[in-house]
C-alpha cells in the first residue's frame, strides 16, 4: 500500500499558468521526490493598467513517501 502526502504550493509566471505550474513542479521535485499528480487549487493574475504582467496559481502536489 501506498502513503502519499499532500502539500500546497504557491508559484507565479509572466508567461501563463501553465508555465506557472511548471516551474513549481520543477522547483518542488529539488526536494520533494516520487511526485504523482498537481492539482490546480485557485488561479489569479496581476493586471497593470490593461495587461496582465504575471499569472498566479496556488497548487496541491501529491507525492508517494517512501
Amino acid at each position: 500500500m501506498a502513503i502519499l502526502k499532500v502539500i500546497e504550493v504557491l508559484a507565479n509566471s509572466e508567461k501563463s499558468w501553465e508555465d506557472a505550474t511548471r516551474k513549481a513542479v520543477k522547483e518542488a521535485s529539488k526536494t520533494v521526490k516520487n511526485i504523482r499528480s498537481v492539482y490546480i487549487k485557485e488561479q489569479s493574475a496581476i493586471v497593470n493598467g490593461d495587461n496582465v504582467t504575471e499569472f498566479r496559481v496556488n497548487l496541491k502536489i501529491t507525492f508517494e513517501v517512501s
